[in-house]
């Protein structure tokens, strides 16, 4: 993965993507490059458009999901509807029953 994104680097600095500059990156970064991937990687990339990969993969809509614990805002008012039809439910004790 990390070859990837010197590859992507290098892409957006504008510089040429070859295995000898994403074996720098990798070093420079204090990452162990595996050279069978970063030749499989250049290779691949030779013959790709990857400021059209780039574009197609933003161009989808990105949807943030709740964070774990949270609510969105339609649950909080469904939560409120149904505690005041809790309320509304209960009957009146003491001096309120008598109205």
């Amino acid at each position: 993965m990390e070859s990837i994104y010197a590859a992507l680097l290098l892409h957006k600095a504008g510089k040429e993507i070859t295995e000898d500059a994403i074996e720098k990156i990798l070093s420079a970064a204090g990452v162990e490059s595996d050279k069978t991937q970063i030749t499989k990687l250049v290779a691949g990339l030779k013959e790709t458009d990857i400021d059209q990969i780039i574009s197609s993969a933003t161009a989808a809509p990105i949807v943030a999901a709740p964070a774990a614990g949270t609510s969105t805002a339609g649950e909080e008012v469904k939560e409120e509807k149904k505690e005041e039809e809790e309320e509304e439910d209960e009957e009146p004790t003491g001096i309120g029953s008598l109205f």
